[in-house]
């Protein structure tokens, strides 16, 4: 029974998940542009009021205003500008707009405002203490916000001077700070207004751009729900826009692909096995039954049992065969590569397969360098070696022969192993390194002297393992040249090279 599937949460969809990444992104963006842009209109309104302020200040110390002195008296002040001119007379009334006008004591006021007076006004004393101040720091001014009548002035104090007696005044102007506090509250409104707007603007966008963004993700999971162990075939198709979805969709493939060489590997071992396994079973089976049946005397039983430990022993190279190709293709046998003198290990196995070339009449010969070192796994080298020898020897004719030739160049090594038997017809060669196959002609059953069709699957996992390349020529009648090259390898860092182990011929 199918199992039925939860619904997601909504809060756990990554569309979701992205719209509201996106209207956080916005919302923080726009606040603290909101917030920036505030503050920086907030000091360009306050500078320029205290613009205005020094303009105001420059006018009142420009002659504008008149401090008379009358004897014992205290000191009069009197307004001196031309009344029929509209310039002057707009500069005194804005002057005269909030201003206070002190001897330095600050008990005389000289002049003082209706709108100053409704503000909070400084006592003589503290008068007293800035002109003493001001004084004793010539250009310094104090600078304060008040409130008269709700609403807020910009309050610019200092000293100014009587241009015939010299004595210091103080003097307190200020300019009103309504405007600005309009215009910034005018530009919180407008952003109070505009950032949700541009909130659910953007969260729609997150939600548009996320799903266009997710549907070949949505294609890649849908794909993979498809793929059984039956439909490996099924890719997806490229976008062609050369992105990081692109390459998504590229590594899923190549995951795919790999998959499907593995299941395939999977499905090639298992039909080897059962094909192959089936022979001597069967041969085991049938001499046993013969045996029981028909074996009089003890040595027909023996006859019988031995035909069978054969059969069985060579079920056994069999089955010793396969798992480790299994393993070598399926990466979990990895190489233990050391510097390893190629050319005396081919000097030996030559040495080796002289007696049994010998009794086949077959001449056997090697041309080496005296010396010939690369990185590689000594075990897997010496089973190569072991396969294409003992397969050369096998199906050399009497009076043939076989020649090994090493040649070493700077990088790489190249190793021919060639022949002058039978020959390959040329429609076999690409099926030679697959597993079981025989060439037809060189016999189709496995007999006692007859491999296991395993060597030549071996030979080439081990070159490719190794990053090397093989090459097989074949001429039918004439013989055939196996050439392999390899890598040389990093031998500076080479370790010490792995004791010697026996290697038998698959």
């Amino acid at each position: 029974m199918a199992r039925k599937r939860k619904p997601r949460h909504i809060t756990r969809s990554l569309r979701v998940r992205l719209m509201v990444s996106y209207a956080l992104f916005f919302a923080i963006l726009l606040i603290g542009t909101a917030a920036v842009f505030r503050a920086r209109l907030s000091t360009v309104l306050t500078n320029q009021a205290q613009d205005i302020l020094e303009q105001e200040w420059a006018a009142l110390k420009g002659g504008y205003v008149r401090i008379g002195f009358y004897g014992n008296k205290p000191p009069e002040l009197s307004w001196y500008y031309d009344q029929e001119d509209l310039d002057e007379r707009f500069i005194v009334e804005r002057l005269r707009r909030a201003l206070l006008l002190t001897d330095a004591s600050g008990t005389n006021e000289l002049f003082i405002s209706t709108t100053y007076e409704n503000m909070a006004r400084e006592t003589p004393a503290q008068i007293q203490q800035r002109v003493r101040m001001m004084l004793a720091s010539p250009g310094k001014f104090f600078l304060d916000t008040r409130y008269a009548d709700g609403e807020p002035y910009l309050v610019r104090a200092g000293v100014i001077f009587d241009e015939l007696h010299k004595a210091p005044f103080y003097a307190a102007i200020g300019t009103p700070l309504t405007n600005s506090l309009k215009v910034l509250r005018a530009y919180t409104l407008f952003f109070l207004g505009f950032i949700p707007a541009a909130l659910i603007l953007g969260s729609w966008l997150g939600w548009y751009m996320s799903g266009r963004a997710l549907t070949p993700v949505l294609a890649v999971a849908q794909a993979a729900q498809r793929i059984s162990g039956s439909n490996l075939s099924l890719r997806i198709p490229s976008r062609e826009a050369n992105d990081e979805l692109d390459y998504l969709i590229l590594t899923f493939n190549r995951m795919i692909d790999r998959l499907e060489a593995s299941f395939q590997q999977m499905r090639q071992f298992s039909t080897d096995v059962s094909h192959e396994l089936r022979t001597p079973i069967t041969a085991i089976r049938g001499q046993l039954e013969v045996a029981l049946f028909t074996a009089k005397t003890t040595e027909q039983y023996h006859d019988a049992i031995v035909n069978a430990l054969q059969d069985i022993d060579r079920l056994s190279q069999m089955v010793r065969a396969l798992l480790l190709l299994s393993q070598a293709e399926s990466g979990q046998l990895v190489l233990q590569k050391t510097e390893v003198d190629l050319a005396a290990v081919v000097r030996d196995f030559v040495e080796q397969f002289q007696i049994p070339a010998e009794s086949a009449g077959v001449r056997l010969v090697a041309q080496t360098p005296s010396r010939c070192p690369v990185m590689a796994d000594r075990v897997q080298i010496e089973r190569m070696i072991t396969n294409l020898l003992s397969n050369a020897v096998k199906f050399t004719p009497e009076k043939g022969e076989v020649r090994l030739q090493l040649r070493k160049d700077e990088d790489s090594v190249e190793l021919v192993v060639a022949d002058t038997g039978r020959g390959i017809p040329s429609q076999y060669l690409p099926h030679i390194f697959d597993r079981f196959y025989r060439v037809p002609g060189t016999g189709t059953a496995p007999g006692p002297d007859q491999g296991l069709g395993l060597g030549l699957s071996f030979v080439s996992w081990i070159v490719k393992a190794h990053d090397g390349v093989i090459d097989v020529e074949s001429t039918p009648g004439q013989g055939t040249r196996f050439e392999i090259k390899l890598p040389v390898g990093d031998l500076a860092a080479a370790p010490i090279e792995s004791a010697v182990q026996p290697i038998v011929s698959e």
